[in-house]
């Protein structure tokens, strides 16, 4: 599922309620620093050059957008950037964001800017300034352990590791979410699952280690890339969750 669109919406999202999608990536083609094997958009595609909106045309379909949900009363809840990959893969990330907390001001000011993002580009300075800015910094961590995260995420970079990732969340001194789908399968000829007792302690020392503010757990709702995958019960869910409260002492949404 591709988004064909710069902004789209709104939709009903799981996690952030009435959502107003912005998407940075190519209209065509999905283009990401993971290429998980849950992701609804599909597997990355080759692109030889993949075209990306501009800065000034992803604000002017925002106030378009905004304005024309104006006219019909609509309010969303959240702005929210995910889309069809990584959005802060956008060479023009910060301005984009200033642009948007601008219209968002001006036209409603009540929604938050939420960005959904996988954290590969957090040794950017204008990234982090950038997450500064929103309101919700939604970032991934599907493991705490490098084999499994590479067997689920797949990350482009051999460099990626789970160390690094929780020394660069920790710049954010707990002001961020923390989301991770759980689930389990097998994906050339490996198995994966992401549940079991010791992944869930290490998961939950590392979430300690960031110390956010909220976590956001989910499993697998639409069609992925890989069929082998199983969704994981809303007991089992549950039972992550309440050990998140009791251990962390931080809300947690289940979204399951």
């Amino acid at each position: 599922m591709l988004f064909n669109e710069i902004v789209y919406g709104p939709i009903h999202s799981r996690r952030l309620g009435v959502s107003l999608g912005m998407n940075l990536m190519p209209a065509d083609a999905k283009l990401c620093t993971f290429d998980c094997v849950y992701c609804e958009c599909g597997f990355n595609q080759p692109v030889r050059h993949p075209h990306l909106p501009s800065a000034q045309e992803v604000c002017d379909a925002l106030e378009a957008k905004l304005r024309q949900l104006c006219q019909t009363n609509v309010k969303p809840d959240v702005i929210t950037f995910s889309g069809n990959g990584e959005p802060t893969l956008h060479p023009d990330f910060l301005r984009i964001i200033q642009d948007t907390c601008r219209l968002r001001d001006q036209y409603c000011p009540t929604a938050k800017v939420s960005v959904l993002s996988n954290s590969t580009q957090l040794h950017r300075a204008d990234v982090i300034q950038a997450l500064r800015q929103v309101d919700n910094r939604i970032m991934k961590l599907d493991s705490a352990f490098n084999h499994t995260m590479r067997r689920i995420d797949q990350p482009v970079s051999d460099d990626f590791c789970i160390d690094r990732l929780i020394a660069h969340l920790q710049q954010f001194e707990g002001d961020l979410i923390v989301q991770t789908c759980f689930l389990r399968g097998t994906w050339q000829g490996e198995t994966f699952d992401n549940t079991t007792p010791e992944e869930v302690t290490a998961w939950l020392d590392a979430v300690r280690r960031i110390n956010p503010r909220e976590l956001m757990i989910y499993v697998i709702d639409r069609a992925t890339p890989v069929k082998t995958l199983e969704k994981i019960s809303r007991e089992e869910m549950e039972q992550i969750a309440e050990q998140a409260r009791r251990q962390l002492h931080i809300p947690v949404q289940v979204s399951a």
